[in-house]
């Protein structure tokens, strides 16, 4: 019951919630499912949303990761007197962590890094991220997996990562749950999120059309190359940026967690 007073419209809060007020605010929220689903279709010019298949991001949906991410690249980016802050780690995550650093060293030095300079900053980075420790999935990550699992649909990964130990915790943390053919990760693409590609290599190693799948995402570039991609994106909100960066960036509807989209899954009704 807390919860869902806290997710009332403005006009019931400070006052007595009746059953009316519920069964209003039900209806209201149902047609917020269907309202995202049909604003998709119509600005994709598709005729149905047939889910066959759900595309996870993985630092940040699968795992709890981005602060150790972000924790990594502030040190690393300080060692090589780059200014990096928090913030942006989060809005840059998802690309790949070349173009991270390239676009941090053009704003400081006026110039592109070399290969070798990238190289190195990165390594050093993995290397602090590696001594945070383990990932821990995120909380309900599993739960969804195997909702999903359930319901007999394709599950893949689509990420930026290009480091080995997230992508072997994939497997230890989520056994059975993902077919190696269906993880797409920095090795299989030219460019990484924000642009299509990743998507689009998804889509074609699970044999499907965008109008077959659905995308869920937790960061500004994610959304940016899911929704180019045209596949219904669902946004999950689990750093501390605004939810309006994911909507802003291509988001058909957003969640504030992982928790919040599996308890309310069951809403969408998808053909």
């Amino acid at each position: 019951m807390e919860e869902f007073l806290a997710n009332l419209p403005r006009c019931f809060h400070n006052r007595i919630v009746t059953n009316k007020d519920f069964r209003i605010f039900a209806k209201t929220f149902l047609t917020m499912f269907k309202l995202s689903i049909q604003n998709f279709l119509t600005k994709n010019n598709f005729q149905q949303l047939n889910l066959k298949a759900v595309l996870f991001d993985m630092d940040g949906v699968l795992f709890d990761s981005m602060p150790a991410h972000a924790k990594a690249w502030l040190r690393v980016m300080n060692d090589y007197n780059l200014p990096f802050t928090e913030t942006e780690a989060y809005l840059n995550e998802g690309q790949p962590g070349a173009d991270t650093i390239n676009e941090v060293f053009k704003r400081k030095h006026g110039r592109d890094s070399t290969e070798e300079e990238r190289a190195e900053i990165y390594s050093v980075k993995v290397k602090y991220f590696d001594e945070c420790g383990d990932p821990k999935p995120m909380p309900f990550a599993l739960e969804l997996l195997e909702l999903l699992k359930e319901q007999e649909l394709t599950l893949g990964v689509v990420t930026g990562s290009a480091q080995p130990l997230l992508l072997k915790n994939i497997e230890a943390y989520f056994p059975g749950i993902f077919k190696k053919e269906h993880i797409v990760s920095a090795f299989d693409v030219e460019r990484g999120k924000p642009f299509p590609e990743p998507y689009l290599k998804s889509l074609e190693k699970v044999n499907l059309k965008p109008w077959e799948a659905v995308v869920i995402e937790n960061a500004p570039f994610g959304v940016q190359a899911s929704s180019a991609a045209q596949i219904y994106t669902i946004g999950v909100n689990t750093g501390p940026i605004d939810k309006s960066y994911l909507l802003d960036n291509g988001a058909d509807i957003v969640f504030d967690s992982v928790k919040d989209l599996f308890e309310n899954w069951g809403k969408f009704e998808f053909t």
